[in-house]
């Protein structure tokens, strides 16, 4: 495990993609945030068959937004 800076990958992001996919990467951001970069070789089908299109996202966006404005009338 390798322990950067957000600017330490902003400058080397390429290096440290390529170590992404044999290493785990931990990216710590000021004092508070931290995050993991690590290559995922493939999406487990029980995800996929969760996931949703951009155009199902909007229809439902569509629809709470016209279920909210006509809860204000």
């Amino acid at each position: 495990m390798i322990v950067i800076s957000s600017a330490e990958l902003r400058n080397n992001i390429k290096k440290y993609l390529d170590l992404a996919t044999t290493e785990t990467i931990v990216i710590q951001r000021g004092k508070t945030d931290t995050f993991v970069l690590s290559k995922l070789s493939h999406i487990p089908d029980a995800d996929l068959s969760r996931a949703i299109t951009v155009d199902e996202l909007l229809i439902g966006i569509k629809s709470d937004i016209q279920s909210m404005y006509s809860n204000n009338k």
